[in-house]
């Protein structure tokens, strides 16, 4: 099947007429081997499905945007590379549905940080296409998200976010916000944090799986 991004596929374990989705998202110069690495440590029910971001970096290094230096070492993100990947997301999200016994309703993403930043992203802009957010190590930029998705729908949405204490790439500032931009758009959001640096915690995994499955 030629879709929209290149992926990895776990099957359900356990076949229900429909199916749901966990859909996760890497971080920038990784790839879809990478987060699927605990496909197997998952709930048995879902269909996880890992995606290759789109821009290649190299060496089997992608990002959903370039992240560019100006001469004074500041970093900024191409907004334009990440808007084009939130609506690739959406849309992989729409053929996965098709080609496979996917539950629409019950679709989750899972990011880390790239990847996080756009799993707000798709689910702002696209909430009737996301049930589940699942926001590691990432922050919310409303830059690109779609205009106007303050007036989105938002009733079906729930979100957890998780940050490193130490992430020595994304401050802990940055994340800090995202609790209380979340409560203004009445979205349930989960915010924790951890003692670790850029990274997924043992401790962090445990708790969204929980998350999961309340």
């Amino acid at each position: 099947m030629n879709l929209s991004l290149e992926y990895k596929i776990q099957e359900p374990k356990v076949i229900l007429d429909k199916n749901p989705l966990l859909l996760l998202l890497h971080g920038y110069g990784s790839n879809e081997a990478d987060l699927f690495s605990f496909a197997t440590e998952l709930p048995d029910h879902y269909y996880v499905i890992s995606a290759r971001a789109p821009y290649d970096l190299q060496y089997g290094s992608y990002a959903w945007y370039a992240i560019n230096f100006d001469a004074d070492q500041n970093k900024f993100s191409n907004n334009e590379q990440a808007k084009i990947s939130r609506d690739l997301i959406a849309k992989f999200i729409d053929e996965l549905t098709l080609n496979y016994p996917i539950d629409a309703n019950n679709v989750t993403l899972i990011g880390f940080s790239q990847g996080s930043i756009l799993s707000y992203s798709v689910a702002l802009s696209y909430p009737e296409k996301i049930q589940r957010v699942v926001a590691m190590s990432g922050y919310f930029n409303d830059e690109i998200i779609k205009e106007g998705y303050e007036k989105n729908d938002f009733k079906n949405l729930k979100i957890f976010a998780s940050h490193g204490t130490v992430d020595q790439v994304i401050p802990i500032e940055w994340a800090r916000k995202t609790p209380s931009i979340l409560e203004n758009l009445n979205i349930p959001a989960t915010y924790k944090e951890y003692p670790v640096g850029h990274g997924v915690a043992p401790q962090n995994f445990f708790d969204f799986k929980n998350w999961l499955a309340e």
